[in-house]
């Protein structure tokens, strides 16, 4: 957009050159005709910037949804993890498997300082809601 405004630039210098005098009709109609250019031009590169800036968003939101959607899609490379969960006690980061749980104690042991850890899921799925209702 930067050519738009050099051409103005150009046709202001031109006008200016060729002592085109303001108070005639076609000197009050070259004089307005650029001025409305320049306006033109100033919204151009608003526009361009604003589009740039909103370019960079998009990019963002799509890299975020790209994540998003290889947590919640990406079935090849979890190997079983169920969660990631913080050790309360060495403060490591544990990735749950089923395998890990005990069904009935409704805990499993940190694989860094061997320690108890219990279980709460707050589950929303259908499944369980139905389960809930039935009993």
């Amino acid at each position: 957009m930067g050519y738009v405004k050099e051409r103005v630039a150009y046709l202001k210098g031109l006008v200016a050159g060729m002592n085109i005098d303001e108070a005639t009709n076609e000197g009050k109609l070259f004089k307005e005709i650029i001025g409305v250019l320049d306006d033109i031009a100033d919204s151009l590169t608003d526009i361009e910037e604003t589009q740039e800036y909103l370019g960079e968003q998009v990019d963002s939101i799509d890299e975020d949804l790209g994540a998003l959607e290889s947590m919640l899609y990406d079935d090849c490379d979890d190997d079983g993890v169920i969660a990631e969960i913080e050790c309360p006690h060495c403060h490591d980061i544990i990735e749950l498997t089923e395998d890990m749980l005990d069904d009935e104690a409704g805990s499993f042991k940190c694989t860094s300082c061997g320690k108890d850890l219990m279980v709460e899921w707050d589950c929303n799925c259908d499944e369980c809601s139905d389960e809930g209702e039935e009993s």
